[in-house]
């Protein structure tokens, strides 16, 4: 994708907002813009609700400038110029009740007073005119930014019962922003908690991916068990809250570095593992959050190395040496660092896997010296045994015993012979 300019997207955002006013209609940034403006910091997209219905907004913009994936919503998206991005335009709304708990069944056009009580916290409930420069404050969103808390619009319970996903975005709006969660607001999130599985997988693990993969991500993790969402989200590690290993956990979470998801993952599931060490636990809980392949065989890459990279220096160079040329070997040892780090409270097995990772490709993976077409010229019959023989004289190359392809094939039929026996 092409890199957003901020201030590229900021003039687009604003010439949204002065096409849609050029054609007599209102129009604001509303939402997360307006809220990281006034925390200081820089929008990563806009937003702009308007007076405008679906079918005006395109016709201010023209069909080809426009996507109508979400009109049924009021939402129509507006594409910029190179390296602009889009901003989603939406009209100004009331929502009808939320049968499925995530998405109003019908909504209904309104003014920007209406559209801002149907918003989920205070601080996400700001309009901003970037033309007169000036703030529209309906919900008390200003204040709880001074006082760092996240709260919810009217009635937390309604708001939480509209759409369970609220529960988390709390959570992540808290552990991110470094604020506190208004106590009827936590109270109400504690009280639906156990409806957050209504909530599809997918948009559970994209949460919980933004959380850890923040810098405060122990701060999520903590205030997830704190809301009781926790145990839904992860059962299998219910028993352990409290625990060495969860607080083993917590502080691994802490000493990662720009991990990614699936390091991420890992050290979150890190205890699941540890209490059912055939994988079979995490690899359910992968399925569940209905995780990529990509990301799951990360996960479990990570926990499965993390033993042998921590007691590097005493495991046999072959079987170091396989680990240490798996293509994601990065990840597993960042991972398996953290862990050292607050288990072996330091690292001298990882700095030596990563010593042998600075030799040259040719000594750290040298081509093997033989192969399956190498055994049958010798006459071994080709059959299941090709691989441990094949497997036995790689380990033989890579510890120094062998090094020429005749000593290779002459270990080989020596080791054939005698599984022939």
């Amino acid at each position: 994708m092409p890199r957003i300019d901020p201030k590229t997207a900021r003039h687009f955002a604003t010439g949204v907002v002065r096409a849609l006013c050029d054609a007599g209609f209102e129009a604001l940034w509303a939402g997360g813009c307006v809220r990281d403006q006034l925390l200081g910091q820089q929008p990563k997209d806009y937003d702009v609700a308007t007076s405008a219905e679906p079918a005006q907004v395109r016709a201010v913009f023209g069909h080809h400038r426009t996507l109508a994936v979400g009109a049924a919503f009021g939402v129509i998206t507006v594409l910029g110029p190179k390296n602009a991005g889009q901003v989603e335009v939406a009209t100004f709304r009331q929502d009808a009740r939320y049968s499925d708990g995530r998405h109003p069944d019908h909504v209904t056009y309104s003014s920007d007073r209406q559209d801002a009580q149907r918003r989920d916290f205070t601080i996400n409930g700001l309009f901003f005119d970037p033309l007169g420069e000036r703030l529209i404050d309906y919900v008390g969103g200003r204040q709880d930014l001074e006082q760092r808390l996240i709260r919810a619009i009217g009635d937390p319970h309604l708001r939480l019962d509209e759409d369970k996903l609220r529960m988390l975005r709390a959570v992540r709006f808290a552990a991110t922003l470094d604020f506190q969660i208004d106590a009827a607001t936590l109270d109400a999130v504690r009280r639906h908690a156990e409806q957050i599985t209504l909530v599809s997988a997918e948009r559970i693990a994209e949460e919980l991916r933004r959380m850890l993969l923040h810098f405060r991500r122990r701060r999520a993790v903590e205030l997830l068990q704190d809301a009781n969402l926790m145990r839904p989200i992860l059962p299998e590690a219910a028993d352990l809250w409290g625990s060495a290993s969860w607080n083993v956990t917590l502080e691994v979470l802490d000493r990662l570095h720009q991990p990614t998801a699936a390091v991420a993952l890992a050290a979150l599931l890190r205890p699941v593992n540890q209490n059912a060490p055939n994988g079979l636990q995490v690899r359910a809980v992968c399925r569940r959050w209905k995780l990529s392949n990509h990301e799951t065989e990360g996960v479990q890459m990570c926990l499965e190395h993390e033993a042998l990279l921590r007691s590097a220096a005493d495991v046999s160079w072959p079987r170091l040496q396989r680990i240490l040329i798996t293509p994601r070997i990065a990840e597993s040892l960042a991972f398996a660092e953290a862990v050292a780090r607050v288990v072996d409270s330091s690292t001298p097995d990882i700095d030596y896997c990563r010593q042998q990772l600075a030799q040259p490709p040719d000594i750290l993976n040298p081509a093997p010296l033989i192969g399956g077409d190498d055994l049958r010229d010798v006459g071994i019959p080709p059959g299941p045994r090709y691989r441990t023989l094949l497997e036995q004289t790689r380990d033989a190359q890579l510890s120094g015993e062998i090094k020429t392809r005749n000593e290779a094939i002459d270990f080989a039929r020596e080791l054939w012979d005698k599984l022939a026996e």
